[in-house]
This record gives C-alpha cells, structure tokens and sequence, in this order.
C-alpha cells in the first residue's frame, strides 16, 4: 500500500466505477480512511444517483463490494465501503434506513383492496 492514505488502487476503482454509472459524475466523492480494521472507503453521489449506484435490490453496492474485497485480498488488507445518503442519513446494504424506507404500501390510507 502506497505511503498516502488518501489515496489507492480501491479509492481509484470505486471513482472510476461509480462515475461511470452516474448521471452526474462530478458530484462523486470517494474519501478513503485508513484504521486497524483495514480501509474505509465513503462514497456520496447526488441524490438523484442513488439508486443507480445502490441498484435493485441493493445488488449493484453488493457487486461493488465484492470487488473491493478481491482487490483487497490482493494487498492482504480488508476493505469496506460506505454510502452516504445526501441528506445525511446513511445507506447499508442497499436499504434507506430512514422512515420513508420503513412505511409499507399497505400504510397508505388511500389504497383499496
């Protein structure tokens, strides 16, 4: 791993990937930290982008994050990546952990059945 820490082969690839994807590839910001646990890499992208960049089901951050770890078995370290969502809430595993992603279809008080 190169002496700077704010830079690397995974930062490169999440950039070159998510930019990509994206509508707006100037609004992607790929931090990367470095801590005894391995790398952290915290990607934001503009708000109408995240749902490319998370995908159906959450299947396109999954692919994303299978990839980090080759290229992190390759350099023996572990590597993680984080997406932060616009407003400031954050996105796990594909899924909005706020209430909009909480309520069901079945709440809604308009619907008949």
């Amino acid at each position: 791993m190169a002496d700077d820490i704010s830079s690397g082969v995974d930062k490169d690839f999440v950039e070159f990937v998510v930019k990509s994807i994206v509508s707006q590839p100037d609004k992607v910001v790929v931090t990367r930290t470095v801590d005894d646990m391995g790398v952290l890499l915290t990607l934001q992208v503009a708000k109408e982008d995240m749902g490319k960049v998370i995908g159906r089901s959450g299947q396109t951050a999954k692919s994303i994050r299978i990839l980090l770890r080759v290229i992190g078995s390759k350099e023996n370290t572990r590597v993680n990546m984080k997406i932060i969502e616009p407003e400031g809430g954050e996105v796990r595993g594909g899924e909005l952990e706020d209430e909009a992603a909480s309520t069901s279809i079945l709440d809604d008080p308009d619907l008949e059945v």
